[in-house]
């Protein structure tokens, strides 16, 4: 296969992270052939032996997994490009260096490889003392050593170098007048290709003007190395949209283009299917009105990828009927016995690195059936559903309906019902093809947002710039544009319920290698979503105006992002400038956004598609809250003849103040069952302390007298007026608000937990405060660890004010 004219237009394996299987790389050589690319690069960072210990030779095991990926690669018609990057330790003046290289490079051209990259980037520029005696500039030792190995390869068609100053924005002090370069161009054999990735690691666009400028520096065209899709510096972000901003134009000023994709192979249907388009698009393009329309594109590969999520996960999908002529051998995984444990960041290259992972590990479970998850929700329902009415959960479960937002019109909530329509939870079922569009649109492109991401960001900062509209303390204004905010909160809760909907379809549908890739991005936004679709609940008529002498909305809005990650990009910088994709510009709207811990957590192990609601309190939950904490008494009790004589002494105790007197800062959370938990908070609690002493305690004596007899009362009402000692000023002046977790859910999922937490510490944050702290008991590890997690320190141990609680608090 002679590659010196063809345009090399395909795929790089090029980016820090766990290296895909050899499995998927025969359903990427498949999906290659499919769309007429040609060209596959081997060349992922945390294979130990590509970069790392470049200078160790295979084992026989894993030659024979890298002939088998040469063999498969030329049965689909594609070109195996073998890389190796040995910049970061090699000694270039070294004979035995060079040497160890040409063993290396020698092995691999033995099992057939025919083409092959020397790659030089994310390197330090200096030389060291006997490198800086041999050659006169860093460029000068790069391009020796590299025209030195092409030679001994015999001068392959296809043989590629990636310069250190591999973008526009690493070249000192332009590409036009970059030394380095210009050593570069003039020195480097002139059937070498050289990578290029643009103006910038990771480019917007390309743009034949700048290509044209690079490609007279070093007298040749180059070859892409194109980012657009690389997702390893960012754990938060995914790309799912079409390739975009390079018009087939180009191809007539470069050598080639491969795309460096994201990191999980799932992710890569639609950039690969697109770029393919776009490659054909060019190769016909001699009739003027044939053009390459990325939306157009996008639309054909969605339609093809619902197809092939409709497929059961085979191993190498070989049992397609279209690929039954291709080898059905199982092998093991050449990255298997290389992939380093851990990733290695540096700054600038082909792509950049990933920061440690915070939540992109993915599920464990097993791809075979629902029975873990069954398990699970079983488990789930088991624990807080015991004594409860069979027969009505039975309904619930039957009819399947999920309370998404405040009861009834002009209620507490004030959203109207039609914003929070009944939705199904999701069944083992491919994704509906409007559930894959939101997917594309809320992880789109790095520069780029797609449409349902668009208007998610574009509410959410309309509802926050005008909530003074709807806010507890100013009912003077005008009624029209209430009821304008409140449609346009309606909009924004159904996008929000949408997103819970695909995250319980990606967990139950049929493509378990999606759920797998995709799960940890999904499932971060939904958090994320619930997060922020509470607080728009919670806002109608509960938070402050300005005229608030606790602080307002406005005032505390300097804390929060007032600028989105779009703006905050521009054209000139690079994405990971601002991280964290939709989920994180959604975070940086919210009141306490800058806090990344109550935000970035590991996903769970078991998925669940269970469908969860936050949402503020109403007084219909009362009852429901009542019985859940009685139950929870009784399981620490362990025996339900424990119970107190009044069934509402213990919802008295633990939950009665606050949804008395503060029923605005309490959060429910749902289920398709009903009510399955709450979080209880009070914004002040000197003011709350006088309220509760003025009016609540009064009326516990009057329903509780001493007269009834009752020593379980007597001890619960003595209980109740402990429960509202004094806090002393120290603690009060730096944290004058409260956490109240007697209903707290415990979940298999926990991440749902944090963000009931989350909601409330939202909407306290709004309401002018400036700190949180809440009572654990010090026997209670668990709480004590959840708090911890979410940033919550040890400011007072029980001993100092003569109780048992241990005092953790945290700043907003």
């Amino acid at each position: 296969m002679d590659g010196s004219s063809e345009f090399l237009c395909g795929v790089v394996e090029g980016f820090y992270g766990r290296p895909w299987s050899m499995e998927q790389r025969k359903v990427l050589f498949q999906w290659m052939q499919r769309w007429g690319l040609n060209t596959y690069l081997y060349g992922p960072k945390d294979d130990l032996k590509h970069r790392l210990l470049w200078r160790e030779v295979y084992s026989p095991e894993e030659e024979g997994q890298l002939r088998t990926l040469i063999v498969e690669s030329e049965k689909r018609g594609l070109r195996f490009v073998y890389s190796l990057s040995p910049g970061q330790d090699i000694v270039f003046s070294s004979s035995c260096d060079l040497s160890l290289l040409k063993r290396k490079l020698r092995q691999v051209s033995e099992l057939g490889c025919q083409a092959f990259a020397i790659l030089f980037d994310d390197i330090d520029h200096s030389l060291c003392q006997a490198d800086s005696q041999a050659f006169s500039s860093f460029a000068h030792a790069q391009v020796s050593v590299a025209n030195e190995i092409y030679r001994f390869l015999g001068e392959p068609p296809v043989f590629l170098f990636c310069p250190t100053e591999y973008c526009g924005s690493l070249c000192s002090p332009s590409v036009s007048k970059s030394p380095y370069l210009m050593t570069v161009g003039e020195d480097l054999l002139h059937n070498i290709s050289i990578i290029w990735t643009g103006s910038k690691v990771i480019s917007r666009e390309l743009s034949v003007e700048g290509l044209s400028e690079v490609q007279s520096v070093l007298q040749r065209p180059p070859l892409v190395w194109d980012n657009l899709h690389a997702n390893d510096y960012d754990s938060r972000r995914l790309f799912l949209g079409p390739f975009k901003g390079r018009y087939p134009q180009l191809a007539t000023h470069l050598r080639g283009l491969l795309l460096n994709p994201n990191c999980e192979f799932e992710a890569n249907y639609i950039p690969l299917h697109t770029l393919g388009t776009w490659y054909r698009t060019g190769r016909e393009e001699k009739k003027e009105e044939y053009q390459y329309c990325p939306e157009m594109a996008l639309s054909t590969a969605l339609h093809d990828w619902m197809d092939e999520l409709s497929q059961p996960l085979q191993p190498g999908r070989q049992s397609r009927q279209a690929d039954q002529r291709s080898s059905g051998q199982k092998s093991g995984t050449l990255e298997s016995a290389n992939c380093h444990p851990t990733t290695t960041t540096r700054e600038g290259r082909p792509k950049p690195p990933r920061e440690p992972p915070q939540g992109d590990s993915p599920p464990t479970s097993s791809p075979e059936g629902e029975e873990g998850e069954e398990g699970v929700r079983r488990g789930e329902e088991g624990g807080r559903r015991e004594g409860g009415d069979g027969e009505e959960r039975e309904k619930k479960l039957h009819n399947n309906q999920f309370r998404q937002g405040p009861g009834q019109p002009g209620g507490p909530g004030g959203v109207p019902r039609e914003a929070q329509g009944r939705v199904l939870c999701g069944g083992k079922a491919p994704l509906s093809e409007s559930q894959i569009r939101l997917l594309v649109g809320l992880h789109y492109l790095p520069h780029e947002h797609g449409p349902s991401a668009q208007r998610l960001l574009q509410d959410l900062t309309w509802l926050k710039a005008h909530c003074h509209l709807v806010s507890a303390n100013d009912k003077k204004g005008p009624q029209q544009k209430a009821e304008e905010w409140r449609g346009r909160a309606a909009g924004f809760l159904g996008v929000c319920e949408e997103i819970a909907v695909l995250h319980s379809s990606v967990v139950s549908g049929v493509s378990r290698a999606v759920l797998y890739d995709l799960y940890p991005y999904v499932w971060d936004l939904r958090n994320t979503a619930l997060v922020a679709k509470a607080f728009i609940c919670w806002l109608d008529g509960r938070v402050l105006s300005d005229s608030s002498p606790l602080g307002s909305w406005r005032n505390c809005f300097h804390w929060c992002g007032t600028t989105t990650g779009a703006e905050l990009l521009g054209v000139e910088s690079e994405p990971w400038v601002f991280k964290g994709g939709v989920s994180g510009e959604v975070q940086m709207l919210l009141p306490i956004g800058s806090n990344s811990e109550l935000f970035s957590h590991p996903p769970p192990l078991f998925p669940t598609s269970r469908l969860y609601n936050i949402r503020p309190y109403h007084n219909k939950d009362k009852v429901e809250l009542y019985r859940m904490v009685r139950q929870l008494q009784q399981g620490t009790q362990g025996s339900p003849d424990s119970s107190p004589a009044h069934p509402d002494l213990i919802g008295d105790r633990c939950l009665g103040p606050c949804l008395a007197l503060c029923p605005e800062y309490s959060m429910v959370l749902e289920d398709e069952l009903g009510v399955c938990g709450c979080v209880l908070g009070i914004v002040d609690v000197r003011s709350f302390a006088k309220r509760c002493q003025a009016c609540w305690m009064p009326a516990m004596r009057d329903k509780y007298p001493p007269r009834t007899g009752h020593a379980n009362s007597q001890e619960v009402l003595q209980q109740i007026e402990g429960d509202q000692g004094e806090y002393p000023d120290s603690l009060l002046y730096h944290f004058p608000s409260q956490l109240r977790l007697d209903a707290l859910p415990d979940l298999v999922d926990v991440s749902v937990t944090r963000c009931l937490l989350t909601s409330l510490l939202t909407a306290l944050k709004a309401n002018g405060s400036q700190g949180v702290f809440c009572e654990v008991q010090p026997t209670d590890r668990m709480r004590l660890d959840f708090l911890t997690k979410l940033g919550f320190l040890e400011i007072i141990r029980g001993e100092a004010r003569h109780r048992e609680g241990v005092v953790l608090g945290r700043l907003l």
